[in-house]
Parts: structure tokens; C-alpha cells; sequence
């Protein structure tokens, strides 16, 4: 029998106080770390496994006209989403509700590949819920684990194509544009302005989101749906209030030609509001609300009328007549003419210059004019032989003083700068030096050759015959500050003296089948040269001639002649003035400027392409075709 020393006893027994007491130490520090030190780390974990955060989308801003009435609004929608959890149980649960959201496999797959992208959020299954599919799931909820249901605000836009362009749509914010200072706070899946208005005021119109959560189990099922933690409510968007005439926008859509191609600006000479802005054909911007159809989507960008475009920013056509004012503009501005001024050479028919024949649209010939008849007759021999006193560098250097070769900054996104030489060295580049003469001025002076405009551009230009003379930034909502102004340098009796050729153009010359009997309208046709098919027709308008409230310009693809635009635009302005005129003549005549402005130049002069035809330009990271020539 081994006997234990009793010192041997006592020192074991002091090594397991010391032992117990150690451990009861160490386990007291994990338990104050845990509990007291680490509560809120460990608190917040927890409620991280037991509570799924929900996003509760913001209100966008409404979008008003000028008088108050809605563009854009929110109305009443449902989505329809699973929470998230591992990918296993989420394609079951796709699979459980396939029949009754019309889902089929490559429908699953996208959820599940946006589900990856941003798997800390519900997997979105139906972001545009109809109410019939609502009522079905809800009566099944017990047994689809993970749903959720709730309603969110869907943008709306009550007048769909009519102003399509000018609004344009919200879409999901795509990865690309969440890598952009822009969009870096706006979470994937939140929705952003695509187009128009919606684009440009996004950061104002889109609000801030909100957030609620449910509470779950160890096993992801929702335990409780309302009131698990605090709700954080979303801020709704700012409203935006426009310029724009929202019956005068409908009754253009109304009267413009259907079927056709093309597009109308209206807007204030003495401001630069925007009062309508219609490009046809259109689009729906419904269609895109909840994610645009794929077979929508892909017609759309497979249209040859490339109804994505807006016409009255994003294509380039060449101005035709309606250019001739401006270089009226600029040799009285330079002292060469004056409104009675006669050209040496009468009109004839045509003018011979080298040995070509450059052609007036009229054959039998207008005779010799001073420049008021000139414009009124829209005489090409008069602006031939003016375009060759005026000189090629001198148009080049007051079109570009001018701004015919920028933006006009509009307010809208997408604009394209229209197209004109910066100089007489861009005849070096594109004939090479000593290649060229001055006949190339003749094709400038009528509009044609390397001049190449948006619509919004030249109702610029008319802007400012309209008012006194500057030119006024256009835009749809109202800018912060003064914009820099270009001005055409001319005294108010000359400025008068154009409106006076321009109304007579109404009254008396290639747009007088448009008149109205109580109403002064000052305007200019064009015929602009397409060769790709029937001329472009053009006309710009403004009213009262005497003391000018709107100037409209409208483009019409095809359309053959000028004349045939003039009754669209005198009806516009009619309508917005309250005008109780009538047509004095309501038939397409087919008075001067109806025929194509023909004319040939010296060999080897021959404009390219991408400066004589309807150059439509375009952005093909907008989703539109590019353009049929360059």
C-alpha cells in the first residue's frame, strides 16, 4: 500500500485551487468579453442571422408640363422575390412556383445569375407582378418558403409615345454605370433614368431608398414579416417642373403625318423654353417599366426607322433653304448687301459658273431680285451669286462664330454637334491642297454640300431672327445662372428687315399655300437633297411676325418639298396662339420651292456622303443601329 506524504498532499491540492481558479479567471474574461465587451458585435450578428433586410424603393419625382398636368407618375405595383439563401433551395422554390409565374428555364436562370451578382439581396422573380399571379402565390404562401410580396411604386407615363423622346425611361442600373461616380451609391437592381428627362434629372428625380426587414429562422423561413426591427422609409424624388406645353405636345403627335419620319421643335424666341419636342416614330416608354421584353427590345433596335432616335437632336440633315437666312444674316452683317440689293446677274434658270451649270429649283427662272424677294422666292441663283460675294472664308467664320458646329447645349441627353467645316483647311483635308475653288461656296450658301444640322440647331438660328437677336440656350427645365450668348450682330431695322422677307415668304412666295387669314406668320421652306431616296422637307416658323411668342421648325424624311412641312408648322403655332384662322388654302400646291435644289458642281467637288445626305448620327451604346452611311 504507496502512502502520499502529507506535504505532497497539500502542494497537488494548491496546484488544482490554482488550476480552478485559473480557468474560473480566464472563463470570467470570455464571458465579460463576450457579454459585455463584444455585446454589440455579437448582437448585431445575431440579428444579422435572424433578421433579412427588404430594399423599399423610392417614389421618383412626378414630371409636370408647364400648366401642371403629369408626364411621368407613380402608380401602384407588385414584385415578387425570395429571400436569399443557399442556390440549392432558391432554384427548388423556382421550380415549386414555375406554373404559376410563367417561368421556363432560361427565365430561372436569369434570376439565379442576377441572384449571384448581389446574393445579400432577395432574388427577384417578377419585378412587374400582375395582380392575378399576386392572389395565386399569396394563397400558397405556407408552402413557398422565402416569399415576399409588396407593392412598389411603378413608373408610369400616362401619354406614352407622344412624348416618348422628351421623357424617356427608367431601367435597372447596369454594372457599368454603378462604376461611374454617378450611379456608385445606387444599389444593384435600383433603377435609374435611361433616357430624357428621366436621365438627365435622374439624381434629383430618383429619391433615396428605404428599408424594412423580417425575421427569419435558423432555416431561412420567414417567422415574422412586419414589425421585426425598424423601418427606415425610403425619400421620395424631387418633382420637375417643365417648360413644356403638354397640349400643344399632343396635338403635334395628332397632326403629324402617320407613318412618317421626322420632328417638330417648339419654343419661346424670347427665353429659349422648350414648349414641345416630338420625334416620330416613336416607342413606349411603358414597355421599358419592369424590364423591357427582349423581342420588344430587339425589334425596336432592328427597325430601319430607328424609332430610338430622337430627330430633333440625335440626326443631321442638310438645312436646304431654311440655311439661306443665315447667310442673308451674314452678308448684311458685313456690309455687302442690303434688303434691295440686286445680284448682277439675273435668274434665268441657273447660273453657269466654270463649265458647270449650277440649276435654280425653278427653270423658267425668278428674274432679278433684290434679296427680300430673293428669300421670299427662295431664289438659288440670288444665294449662288451671294454666297460667291460673301466668300468662303468669311461663311465659315460667321457659321462657326455662330455655333454651327456645336451643341446647343439643350438640356436633353444625347445631343450631336452638327456638322460644318471648321475652315478652309478641311477642303485641304478632303480634296487635298490647291484641289479645290470657291464653288464649293455655292453649295454653302444654299444649304447643301458640307453643312450637314440638327433641327434644334437651325429653330436656333430662327430664335434668334425672332427675338433681338441673341441666341438663347434652349431647355426644358429651367437653368441655375446666366448661359453665355452668341449674337448675330445685326441692328434692329435689319433684324426687322428679315422678318419682313421671311413673311412674305407666308404671304406671297414658297409657303403661301399655308397661310393664315388672321394670323401673321413669318417661315421659311426647304428642300433639302437626299440621295438615298425622296428630299427631306423642312419649314421654321414663328408668330406673331411682328412681335414673335413661339418659333416651330419641323423636318419631314421624304416629304419631297418644303411646301408640304408649312401647313404642319402653321397649325402648330395657330393652336398654341389660340388663333381661330383658318387655312386661306388647305392644298398641297406646289409653289417654289418644291423642286429639288439641283446643282452640280466642278469635277472632283462632289460632296462625300456623310455631308449631303439625311445624315442620321447616333450612339450605338444607346441600343440603335449605326448609321446607314459615313
Amino acid at each position: 500500500m504507496k502512502v502520499f506524504h502529507p506535504h505532497l498532499i497539500d502542494r497537488r491540492l494548491r496546484v488544482a485551487r490554482l488550476a480552478v481558479w485559473v480557468t474560473a479567471i480566464v472563463l470570467v474574461l470570455a464571458f465579460f468579453r463576450a457579454q459585455i465587451l463584444g455585446h454589440g458585435k455579437y448582437q448585431l450578428q445575431s440579428e444579422t442571422n435572424r433578421l433579412r433586410p427588404i430594399p423599399l424603393p423610392a417614389p421618383r419625382g412626378l414630371i409636370y408640363d408647364r400648366h401642371g398636368q403629369v408626364i411621368a407618375e407613380n402608380v401602384p405595383g407588385y414584385t415578387v422575390a425570395l429571400l436569399p439563401g443557399p442556390e440549392g433551395s432558391l432554384r427548388a422554390t423556382l421550380w415549386r412556383i414555375a406554373s404559376l409565374v410563367r417561368l421556363d428555364s432560361a427565365a430561372m436562370e436569369r434570376i439565379l445569375a442576377r441572384y449571384r451578382r448581389a446574393p445579400y439581396q432577395p432574388a427577384l422573380v417578377l419585378p412587374d407582378a400582375p395582380f392575378e399571379i399576386v392572389s395565386a402565390l399569396e394563397e400558397r404562401r405556407l408552402t413557398i418558403p422565402g416569399l415576399i410580396i409588396q407593392t412598389e411604386p411603378k413608373r408610369s407615363y400616362p401619354d406614352s409615345t407622344i412624348a416618348a423622346h422628351l421623357v424617356g425611361y427608367v431601367g435597372e442600373v447596369t454594372e457599368g454605370e454603378r462604376n461611374t461616380t454617378r450611379w456608385a451609391a445606387v444599389r444593384l437592381g435600383g433603377l435609374v433614368g435611361k433616357d430624357g428627362l428621366e436621365r438627365e434629372y435622374d439624381d434629383s428625380l430618383r429619391g433615396k431608398d428605404g428599408v424594412r426587414f423580417v425575421e427569419v429562422s435558423a432555416l431561412g423561413r420567414m417567422v415574422r414579416e412586419g414589425g421585426a426591427a425598424p423601418t427606415l422609409d425610403p425619400i421620395p424624388g424631387a418633382p420637375l417642373h417643365t417648360s413644356i406645353d403638354l397640349d400643344l405636345q399632343r396635338f403635334i403627335a395628332k397632326r403629324f403625318p402617320a407613318g412618317q419620319r421626322g420632328a417638330v421643335v417648339a419654343l419661346n424666341p424670347n427665353s429659349g423654353e422648350i414648349l414641345a419636342l416630338y420625334s416620330a416614330p416613336g416607342y413606349d416608354p411603358n414597355a421599358f417599366v419592369g424590364g423591357v421584353d427582349p423581342d420588344y427590345w430587339r425589334g425596336l433596335n432592328e427597325n430601319e426607322a430607328h424609332p430610338l432616335l430622337d430627330r430633333a437632336i440625335q440626326a443631321r440633315y442638310p438645312p436646304g433653304s431654311t440655311w439661306k437666312l443665315g447667310v442673308a444674316a451674314m452678308a448684311l452683317k458685313r456690309g455687302i448687301v442690303t434688303f434691295r440689293t440686286r445680284m448682277p446677274i439675273p435668274c434665268r434658270g441657273g447660273l453657269q459658273y466654270g463649265n458647270r451649270f449650277f440649276r435654280c429649283w425653278n427653270a423658267e427662272g425668278h428674274g432679278a431680285l433684290t434679296l427680300s424677294e430673293a428669300i421670299a422666292q427662295s431664289c438659288d441663283v440670288y444665294f449662288y451669286q451671294l454666297g460667291l460675294k460673301l466668300g468662303l472664308t468669311s461663311l465659315l467664320e460667321d457659321a462657326n462664330e455662330w455655333g454651327f458646329r456645336t451643341r446647343t447645349n439643350i438640356d436633353l441627353p444625347g445631343e450631336i454637334p452638327p456638322e460644318f467645316p471648321s475652315g478652309p483647311e478641311y477642303y485641304d483635308r478632303l480634296y487635298g491642297p490647291r484641289r479645290w475653288t470657291s464653288a464649293v461656296s455655292l453649295n454653302l450658301a444654299i444649304g447643301q454640300g458640307e453643312n450637314a444640322q440638327t433641327l434644334v440647331s437651325m429653330v436656333r438660328m430662327y430664335q434668334m431672327v425672332a427675338g433681338d437677336g441673341r441666341s438663347r440656350t434652349p431647355y426644358v427645365v429651367r437653368p441655375v445662372g446666366a448661359v453665355p450668348a452668341t449674337t448675330f450682330d445685326l441692328g434692329p431695322d435689319q433684324l426687322e428687315g428679315l422678318r419682313q422677307a421671311l413673311l412674305a415668304v407666308v404671304e406671297q412666295g414658297t409657303a403661301r399655300g399655308s397661310r393664315l387669314r388672321s394670323l401673321t406668320i413669318a417661315g421659311k421652306t426647304a428642300t433639302a437633297q437626299n440621295p438615298h431616296g425622296p428630299d427631306h422637307g423642312w419649314f421654321i416658323g414663328f408668330a406673331p411676325a411682328e412681335k414673335p411668342e413661339i418659333v416651330v421648325g419641323a423636318i419631314i424624311e421624304f416629304a419631297q418639298h418644303g411646301a408640304a412641312v408649312a401647313p404642319l408648322v402653321t397649325r402648330i403655332i395657330a393652336r398654341y396662339l389660340g388663333a381661330d384662322s383658318i387655312v386661306a388654302d388647305i392644298r398641297l400646291l406646289l409653289p417654289a420651292d418644291t423642286a429639288p435644289q439641283s446643282q452640280q458642281l466642278l469635277p472632283g467637288l462632289a460632296p462625300r456622303d456623310s455631308t449631303s445626305i439625311d445624315t442620321i448620327r447616333t450612339d450605338t451604346t444607346r441600343g440603335v443601329p449605326p448609321p446607314r452611311n459615313r
